[in-house]
Parts: C-alpha cells; structure tokens; sequence
C-alpha cells in the first residue's frame, strides 16, 4: 500500500504520513496538493512531501480525501528553501507553508450550524440564543461568520455551545474554497443553427415580425465570423449587446428559441499589456556604466555584490539594464522592494520597458490574483520578471537569474508576527545560492551587516557616489528647536526657517514632503487637571487619538475607545492632546497655508492598493503641493519638484532603546532627505531636532555614511553585536503574569546551563503585554563562528523540556532569529 507523508497548514513541527487510496495510486506527486482529515471533524489541503510504502507504527493511518492537482504546485526548490527557513528561523514548516501560499490554494473544512428539525423547547432561550436561532429560520444552515454577520453577536461561539447543549442546533464540516477561476459569459449559435436550411428560415421569419433579434443575430454573425470560412472568433455577452445595442430581453428570446445559446469561459484576472508600446532603455551615465560594469564583474567572482549608491543617483536604471541583461540570457529576475508603496512607481518603469514580461505581487492584491499570479509562475509561459515585497520569494522560480534587493536596509524585509519571522533579503540570497543566481544588495544607507560583509570580502561592493546629472545632495539644516521653544517662537511643530521655506517653496510652484513618524491626530491625550491617561484594556501602551474616526485606538490589538468629555478619574472637562501625529500635522498644515493642496500618506490613508496609486499618482502630477507622511514617504519614492523636506523631530528615532537606533535614525534621516532636490535646483532639508550636537546629526549633515559605519562597528564588537555576533530574542508570553515570570526563570535558567553569559534576561520588554498576554523576553548572544545546528538544536530541547511540565503547558514560547 503506498503512503504520503504531508505538512499542513499548521503550527506543527511533525509530518503527518495517510494512507493513499488504490484508485489514488500513480496520480500524485511530491509538492501537490492533496485533502486530509486531521483531528476528529476537520480537513485541511496538505502538500505532499514524500511517497513511500511505510505504513506508520504510532497510528493507524487516516486515507486522503481527493487530490487536487495533477502537477505539483510546489517546487523541488521550494520545498528546499521552506525547510531552510524552519530549520534557520526556528518555527515549523507548517508556518511557512502557511505564509508561503495563497489562501486561495489552501481549502480548509468550515464549521457549519443548521437548526435541529426536531427540537422541541422545553425552557425559553436567552436573548442571544433567540437571535441566532431566528437568523438560522430563514436560512436553515449557516457558517459561523454569516450568523455573527446576521446577528450583529461578536464571540457568538459560546451562544451556539449553548444551543448545542440544549440540541437545538447541529455543526458539521465542509469544505470552502476560496478562489475561484474568473468566469465570463460568451453566445455562439447552437447545433441545430448551424444547418445553413434552418438559420435562413429562422432569419426570413424575423425579418417580418421581429427585425430587433434579427439585427442582433446579424450582429452575432459579423462578431463571429460565423458561416464565412474565417476562424470563428468567441463573442462575449456584453461585446454582443454593445455591438448590437439590443436588450437582454432580445438576447434571451434568441437563446429560448434555439437559435444562440450561453457558455462560460474561464478568463485570467491579471492584466496584459500591447508589447507594441514598449520604449527603449535609457542610455547610461558614465558614473552609471562605470558601476554596471563594476557589478558584472564583481559577480565573475562573487554570488552578492552591494550596490552603495546615494539618492538619486540612478540605481534603478542600473538595475533595468542588469533586467534586461538577464533576460537576453534566458533566466528570470526578482526584483525586491521593502513597500508596497513603492511597487507603483516602478512598477510603471519597468512595465513601460518589459510590458507583459512583468509581473507584480504583494498583500494588496485581492486573493484570487496572487493565486493566478501563482499558476503562470507554474505555466509554460511564467513572468520571465517578478516585482513584489518579501512575500515574492516563495514564489515558484523554474529558471532564476538575478534576484535584486532594493533598499536592502529596511527593516520591513522582516517578517515580525506570526511566524516564520524570516528576512526576505536572507531568504532570498538563500533561495538565489540553491539555484545558481546572483543577488544585488541596492542602497544608499547599507545595513551595518551587509557593509561590514562588503568590506570584509564576502559580498563585492561597488560605489556610486554622485547624483545622476551631477545634481548636488540637498543641503541640510539643522534646526535647534529647544532653544526656540523657550523663546516662544515655535509654530506648532513648525519652526519659522521650516515655515519660510514651505512659503517660498508653494511661490515657486514647488512641492513639500514633511516628515513625521507617528500617525493618528495625537499619540496621547492627558487629563491637565489630575494627569489621567487612557490606556488600552488589553495592552500596556496609552492610546493614540484619530480626530477623523474622533476615537482614541490601540495601534497593537485595534481596541478603541470613545473620547470622553470628562475625566472619569476627577470629572474635569480638561483633556488635552498631547504630541503630534500625521494627522494633527495635516490640520495644522492647512491652516496655515489655507491654499495649499495637502495629502497625508500613513497606514490610516492606504489600506488598499488603490489609494497608494492615487496619492502617489496625484503627487507625481502636481495635483498635491505638500504630502506629509510616515517612514513611507522615505523608502525611494522618485519626485521630480520636491525641493523642500523636513524632518519635524529627529529626536524621537534616536532615543528608542535598541542597539540599532543610531543606525537606522541615520537611515531614515538620510532617505528622507534623499527626496529633496532629484532633478535640478539643490533641495532644502530642515532637521528639526533638540539636540543639534549629537554625533549622527553631524554625520547626516556630512552624508559620512563609513564614519557612522565604522563608529557602530567598534561599538558592536566591543559590546557583543552583530554582526560579531548572533543574536536569538525568546519570547515567553501568558495571560497570567505569575505562571509568565516562573516560566521564564526556570528557563532562563535551563538556558545558563547549556550557554552561560551568553544568555541576558528575562527582562520585560518595551511593551509587556499585548492582547492580554503578559510577554518576557530572554536574549540569546552567540559567537558568529558557533555551530548554528548545535546551538538551534539545544534551544528547541529547552523549550520542549519547559513545556512538558504542567503548570506551563499552556505557555507560548517562540524565536526571532537575527531580530530588528
């Protein structure tokens, strides 16, 4: 009898072996799809990982349920780089099975509730009971999320648990389907009209009494090229009634009497563009070939080569060029962002070069597309490009190139929750190495660790130190707004240099980017009389006002709450916001320069696709004159009027307690003001900051990006970082903050004695509870010549040791490897 072993779409470390059935036998492969039982009611899609004769010894093996695909949907590849990724980031291929795919390809059983048709009452129902038996009389079997959607009931499990109890009700399990191929109507004429006889009777009869069908059917016939001896083309419904400017009621009469009839057809979602409108390449600068050439010939030697490049000196050209370079020899490219925002401005780049050779995929794609997306990357006409965020890297490449990391720097190549927590950049330079491709790191600010590779010999390193065109970097300014604060003369958060600037600036016909990372109107309000501050219920943090939505809001766990017109703690009418937000700064904006366009760009203005393209596309049009934003407005957006940008406080990047603060205050400093001044006129950046002094203010001012460099390198080898050394967070997390703090004594314990001073903690860290859950944090240093094996393999005995005693079973214990 022949078995499979599978993962599931689960958070377990185990494969799961089923028996195949005899009609089953031959018809599957390894990395397709196949429906599994698991537990006692439920189904999940599982990919299979191996087939085999072994029959299981722990348990008698459950038989799959049907196969779902005929060719694997997961490649060799793939596989390899899934389990690289468990084994590496210390989580379970189930994990990343879970992230790695659609949801659309992923069926899973779904627990529907009907009413019990010979239930009688024998005590009244509660009034949630009443309602979800009254939403299930008019429709008899429902799932769980359309009775919370028809009742209005959140939680509404333990309402049913209760109708259960008392047999009014039943659940069962099916299976949902996701996606669905995108189906369009088409008209053709049926059988019987093909008989040239009986088509022209039908037509001499029409002509007398019914002229409006037989100029639809006329039309049907020219669309069609129907009894012409052409190639018959297909003719959709709605081309049909354009063509014709007929009804539906006309069309339906035609298909009642026999003559055309409906079909569907299956039709992609994604969209094509005429290879005709292709533009040619731009020509290289001199600066840009001598790095081009550079980088070629790096990668005659090494597999990563670092491109250090200052804004605006035309990496993305350089990058086009590699593009097509790779594309002439055959293989495909990956080409990483770190946001979403940014595909939309390079998407139209290299769309207008590659047209339909391009494909783009990230989260703000609906389900469905990323699922097709998915199966031409398995057809025999993949995209020969991919544009996408860190998510891309588990598409499924057949013949890879090149794998381009833009802005490799930012720390959103970092998957934080749930896991796998795995680096896209990391993964993808893996995932390049098993398939024999070459990866460009891309940045004007290097990380400290792919720097230190680069001098280091491991990666290549070519320098591009001049704007394209010459243009001079933006001058810098710093602004001391301590000192103007106490002579009163700060406008808001708006110092009169930065004023005057923006003035000038909407005189010109110019465009301002204003800096600000926070969003919401407030991030705090505080009772002046008694200093009482709303805090999440959930969550130890206080919660930030959004005037638009005019609720104060957890950005952790999204509880909010109603602002109050009084102090529950004095009964004051005194509550005044504290701090500026995104939108506070919007406000402000406005009134003071009433004329001016403004458009704020954070994570509250672009929860779809759409709205990203429209406030980019409006500020690249001069429809917006001042765009004001988080880090999203720092991540190598390319404007050609922005002469203006300020950073409104500087202070608040380099105060956070991380050893990486200096280094990424100086990242997105310099980022920021990398947007001034990109085509022509030198740009303005005003640095708005309390401490004027401070050694990285001075080293933004001067772009002396190898002196930050070389400073945090000696301080992280003196103080155990890395890159001199690895570093492992463990997370221990429990709603009861007693059984949390014994926990994590006994294995901060257990931890000393495999690794002694190598261990820190527990400590609390910045926020020590989220969703309920108190969180600890214990710090693993490890030498970066250590066995990583050794040292994986004994934390994961640790932590399955911990877990084993009772009193902590119910804890949650998981790994950030390499965290940021």
């Amino acid at each position: 009898m022949m078995f499979v072993d599978v993962t599931l779409p689960l958070p377990l470390n185990a494969l799961y072996t089923y028996a195949l059935p005899a009609d089953m036998e031959g018809r599957v492969e390894v990395g397709a799809r196949v429906v599994v039982p698991f537990g006692p009611k439920k189904y999940y899609t599982a990919i299979v990982i191996r087939l085999h004769t072994d029959a299981p010894a722990e348990y008698r093996a459950k038989e799959v349920m049907a196969i779902l695909d005929q060719a694997p949907v997961i490649l060799p590849g793939q596989l390899k780089l899934w389990e690289w990724i468990a084994d590496y980031y210390l989580c379970t291929l189930g994990d990343v099975y879970k992230a790695a795919i659609p949801s659309g390809l992923k069926l899973e059983s779904e627990t529907i509730v009907g009413q019990n048709p010979d239930f009688e009452a024998t005590e009244p129902f509660t009034k949630r009971e009443t309602q979800v038996w009254d939403a299930l009389s008019t429709r008899k079997e429902q799932s769980i999320a359309q009775i919370e959607k028809s009742t209005g009931i959140r939680n509404v499990l333990n309402t049913i648990k209760s109708l259960l109890e008392k047999d009014a009700v039943f659940v069962k399990e099916t299976l949902k389907e996701t996606y669905r191929p995108k189906e369009e109507k088409c008209i053709r004429l049926t059988k019987t009209a093909h008989e040239e006889r009986l088509l022209n009777a039908w037509m001499d009869e029409m002509q007398r009494r019914a002229p409006k069908q037989l100029a639809m059917l006329n039309c049907y016939l020219e669309l069609s090229h129907e009894h012409t001896g052409e190639t018959v083309e297909q003719v959709t419904r709605r081309k049909l009634l354009k063509a014709s400017k007929g009804t539906q009621a006309t069309l339906s009469t035609l298909i009642s009497k026999g003559i055309l009839e409906e079909y569907r057809v299956q039709i992609g979602r994604l969209a094509t563009q005429d290879e005709e409108a292709l533009s040619y390449l731009h020509p290289l600068s001199s600066e840009q070939q001598r790095a081009f050439d550079e980088i070629n010939e790096q990668f005659r030697h090494k597999d990563i080569t670092l491109l250090y490049g200052v804004t605006s000196s035309g990496k993305t050209e350089i990058y086009t060029h590699l593009i097509q370079e790779t594309l002439k020899q055959g293989k495909q490219v990956l080409y990483l962002l770190p946001e979403i925002a940014l595909t939309t401005q390079i998407t139209e780049r290299l769309q207008r070069t590659f047209g339909s050779r391009l494909g783009v995929y990230h989260s703000k794609f609906p389900d469905t597309e990323r699922v097709e997306i998915w199966q031409k990357m398995l057809s025999a006409t993949p995209y020969d490009i991919i544009l996408g965020v860190r998510s891309s890297v588990f598409l499924p490449f057949t013949r890879l190139g090149l794998v381009i990391v833009d802005e490799e720097h930012e720390q959103t190549y970092k998957q934080q929750d749930p896991a796998p927590r795995y680096h896209a950049r990391n993964a993808a330079m893996v995932m390049a190495q098993m398939q024999g491709a070459k990866v460009l790191l891309g940045t004007a600010t290097p990380s400290i660790e792919s720097w230190h590779h680069a001098q280091s010999g491991k990666y290549g390193l070519v320098q591009l130190l001049t704007r394209y065109r010459e243009v001079q970097l933006p001058e810098i300014l710093p602004v001391d707004i301590r000192e103007l604060q106490r002579k009163r003369r700060m406008v808001g958060p708006f110092s009169p240099q930065l004023l005057q600037l923006i003035k000038t600036a909407l005189d010109a016909n110019e465009q301002v980017i204003l800096f600000q990372n926070r969003r919401g109107f407030a991030p705090m309000v505080e009772c002046h009389t008694c200093g009482w501050i709303p805090k999440c219920t959930n969550c130890d943090v206080s919660l930030t006002y959004h005037k638009g939505l005019n609720h104060l809001t957890c950005h952790y766990c999204g509880y909010t709450y109603t602002l109050p017109t009084r102090c529950p703690a004095c009964e004051e009418t005194d509550i005044r916001h504290r701090g500026y937000g995104t939108e506070k700064i919007e406000d402000e904006i406005q009134r003071l320069f009433p004329e001016a366009r403004v458009a704020r760009m954070d994570l509250d203005t672009t929860r779809t696709r759409q709205a990203f393209e429209r406030i980019i596309s409006d500020f690249e049009q001069g429809k917006t004159d001042i765009l004001i934003g988080t880090q999203m407005v720092s991540k190598g957006l390319d404007f050609n009027n922005v002469n203006v940008v300020s950073i409104l406080n500087a202070d608040q990047m380099m105060g956070y307690p991380d050893f990486r603060a200096y280094e990424r205050s100086y990242q997105l400093m310099a980022q920021v003001a990398g947007r001034a001044g990109r085509r022509t006129n030198r740009g303005k950046v005003i640095l708005q900051t309390k401490n004027t002094d401070h050694p990285i203010i001075h080293q933004v001012i001067g772009n002396r990006f190898e002196e930050m460099a070389g400073d945090q390198l000696a301080e992280r080898q003196m103080f155990h970082y890395p890159p001199f050394y690895r570093m492992i967070y463990i997370y221990l997390k429990h709603k009861n903050e007693h059984i949390l703090e014994q926990a994590a004594m006994v294995m901060a314990g257990k931890l000393r004695g495999s690794f002694g001073p190598r261990i820190l903690g527990p400590d609390k860290p910045p926020v020590a509870r989220i969703q309920t859950y108190f969180i600890r944090k214990i710090v693993v240093k490890i030498e970066a010549n250590a066995s990583l094996a050794q040292t994986r393999q004994l934390l994961r005995n640790i932590q399955s040791e911990v877990l084993a005693d009772k009193a902590y079973h119910t804890l949650n214990i998981y790994f950030d490897v390499d965290p940021l």
